[in-house]
């Protein structure tokens, strides 16, 4: 296993000394939305203390939110790998979705195409396909269900000269597939196309660096990455400044801020940034050598990246040992490079719910349904009869947990003289 100290990390967040039936709470409903470290429950109040007001005051207390707003978005840069006009700020990655979209359709033509995927969380396929009713061509890249990764050569066959934009998840919110965004960004860049990523999966699991990948737009949101409900889009300087947002006539015109309709969580903004320095505060604890912010970021995210590989292949392994367990994703240890900590299972003889409330009623916390996933859930037969049981590990939880979870699901399963 990563040296990670866990007994820090987990003394950062107070959740996680809850008991619920007398039982230490376990969260392995990552994916759905992480806890939150002390430091960002303290820099909320203090921002609500000392400086509530909007934006762009003559006082003090606005101008202390005309800072935050500058230092959120340099943190944001930091951990993205960008520069900070190109971070845009909204209530979550799908309302930003429909922003974006609808902006980007003002260049589109009856008959120009989108891609989108089955693999997809629909924040990143609905808004997309609301534009076929602009004359926009929607088409659908199959999955693989053998291993529920994106069918390559699918994608291949639907790019051509009218593609406009490839709509992709950088990893399944649901069985945790990773898709190799580079080659999708090189093939989709090859025909002229743009590439939206959604990676509010993604995001709490592995480095991301923007200009690497060479991706138009990224979106993500801070609840998924161990901050509060707020939604981030970074998107290329040249198109936030070439593409005209729907916005109200007043609002500045100037990038990014023209992007960010209304008035924004100010509040969360601030949990925001603890939540990042949270994240740099680990990487100097992993790598103390490191001279910035964005390197220390980067030396966090690959040592949770390491260790949450090996608490996936733990858990794998334990899972597949467990009679009457259908397991759904990539299984295979040597290709765990290319998928999170995030599994998506059934019992037989029980529905996801059924399993989830059991799990629950002992405090485990887990997932079930189709994660907004509704492409997958249904091209793996699942939708109809209850969709998944989903594991979602992060960082802070332990190989313990994840014994106590298996040895859960061994008395759940039905006995042979069932």
């Amino acid at each position: 296993m990563v040296d990670l100290d866990l007994r820090w990390i987990r003394n950062q967040f107070p959740a996680l000394s809850q008991e619920i039936n007398g039982q230490p709470m376990i969260f392995f409903d990552g994916p759905g939305g992480t806890q939150v470290p002390k430091s960002v429950i303290d820099a909320i109040a203090q921002y609500l203390i000392t400086s509530n007001a909007n934006a762009h005051g003559a006082f003090a207390t606005s101008q202390r939110t005309d800072a935050l707003i500058t230092s959120a978005r340099t943190a944001m840069a930091d951990l993205l790998g960008c520069s900070s006009d190109e971070v845009v700020f909204g209530a979550n990655m799908t309302t930003l979705t429909y922003s974006l979209s609808r902006a980007i359709a003002r260049e589109l033509q009856s008959g120009d195409e989108i891609i989108v995927t089955k693999l997809d969380h629909y924040a990143n396929v609905s808004p997309w396909f609301a534009l076929s009713e602009r004359g926009v061509v929607i088409r659908e890249v199959q999955i693989n269900v053998e291993d529920c990764t994106l069918d390559m050569n699918h994608l291949k066959q639907q790019i051509n000269e009218r593609t406009r934009l490839v709509a992709v998840g950088y990893a399944s919110n649901a069985v945790g597939t990773i898709n190799d965004i580079a080659t999708i960004v090189q093939l989709a860049h090859a025909v002229g196309a743009m590439v939206f990523v959604d990676a509010v999966h993604y995001v709490a699991h592995a480095p991301i660096d923007v200009r690497v990948l060479d991706c138009d737009f990224l979106a993500c949101s801070a609840y998924k990455f161990f901050g509060p409900h707020v939604g981030v889009l970074y998107a290329k300087r040249e198109h936030l400044a070439r593409l005209r947002p729907y916005k109200v006539q007043p609002a500045s015109d100037e990038v990014p801020s023209r992007w960010e309709n209304g008035t924004q969580n100010y509040e969360g903004l601030a949990g925001l940034v603890a939540a990042i320095n949270y994240l740099a505060e680990l990487g100097h604890r992993v790598l103390p050598g490191v001279q910035n912010r964005r390197e220390a970021l980067l030396a966090a995210m690959i040592a949770i990246k390491q260790y949450e590989r090996d608490l996936c292949q733990k858990l794998v392994t334990g899972l597949l040992e467990i009679p009457d367990i259908t397991l759904y994703g990539i299984t295979d240890p040597t290709r765990f490079d290319w998928r999170t900590p995030t599994v998506g299972l059934r019992l037989a003889g029980q529905t996801p719910h059924a399993v989830a409330k059991a799990l629950g009623d002992q405090g485990i916390f887990t997932w079930n349904g189709n994660f907004y996933a509704l492409g997958l859930t249904k091209d793996l037969g699942v939708e109809s009869s209850g969709g998944l049981l989903r594991i979602g590990l992060v960082h802070y939880n332990t190989v313990e947990e994840i014994h106590q979870l298996l040895k859960a699901l061994i008395n759940i399963v039905p006995s042979d003289e069932c």
